[in-house]
């Protein structure tokens, strides 16, 4: 059975943005009739299917994970080397904390998957969060190289901040370059651009990659501290204020709020 696209889960993310959830489609026919009335043959390949759709769509409700895993395990039943009910169970078992089974399902998954760049690049945000950033990487460069991947953005935003995380900035920064490329509107490489030409001293750009995060995208106390420094640069005193109000407003207690008040001497 052919390996179907059924969406990205993202994790990694500057300051706990959100992650993205499963696309599914559900099969709901199991079985087809032989044409005698008093017979019916059950198709194998459609029920493992439909058993890993249903497990996927019951992951998708936190209070329905006993459903998925119901629903997985019948599926291996069927067929052991099912690469989408391991990969389901891998961010299944992640979910519940049982980091060493979710990794086991995962390797399975990649084995039986063939190119599965959906597992892996999910697996490469499981070891991205253990802090496993070398192994990490390999996975997102891996899936960021296939072509076919219709969710190859993702891989690439996650390869780029995890080449950024070991040092490597010219290889974030044409990941992130790569990643805009296929879809211009990527809030996480938009900012991570913003804050690395910031770094490099191409203050221009930084606010243009910031401009452009803030376009269609929520702030969040990183985007606001990105602001005031760009803002300060360029001797903006009113837009700067205008960014330093909406985070001391909006996130009190933020980290950044603190730094931003270190940076004025203001302790209010």
């Amino acid at each position: 059975m052919k390996n179907k696209s059924i969406g990205d889960v993202v994790f990694v993310k500057p300051h706990g943005l959100p992650l993205a959830g499963l696309i599914l489609t559900v099969l709901l026919s199991s079985c087809v009739t032989t044409g005698l009335p008093e017979r019916r043959e059950v198709n194998l390949e459609k029920a493992l299917e439909t058993h890993v759709q249903l497990g996927l769509r019951y992951l998708r409700n936190d209070k329905n994970r006993e459903l998925a895993r119901h629903h997985f395990n019948k599926a291996l039943e069927l067929g052991g080397k099912n690469s989408l009910a391991h990969h389901g169970l891998a961010l299944l078992y992640q979910a519940d904390g049982e980091l060493g089974v979710a990794e086991s399902h995962f390797k399975k998954a990649l084995r039986y998957g063939g190119k599965f760049s959906m597992a892996r690049t999910n697996y490469g945000v499981f070891l991205y969060q253990q802090a496993r950033y070398k192994e990490a990487l390999k996975q997102f460069r891996h899936a960021s190289g296939d072509l076919s991947y219709n969710r190859r953005f993702f891989a690439l935003v996650n390869y780029g901040r995890t080449a950024r995380r070991l040092g490597m900035l010219e290889e974030a920064e044409s990941a992130y370059a790569r990643a805009l490329a296929l879809n211009a509107d990527l809030p996480g490489a938009l900012l991570e651009m913003a804050e690395m030409r910031f770094e490099a001293g191409d203050y221009a750009a930084a606010k243009q990659y910031l401009d452009k995060y803030s376009e269609n995208n929520r702030q969040i106390p990183q985007s606001l501290w990105l602001g005031i420094r760009i803002e300060k640069r360029f001797g903006n005193r009113d837009k700067e204020l205008s960014y330093a109000l909406a985070l001391k407003n909006l996130y009190p207690y933020s980290a950044e709020t603190l730094k931003y008040q270190e940076l004025s001497g203001n302790d209010g």
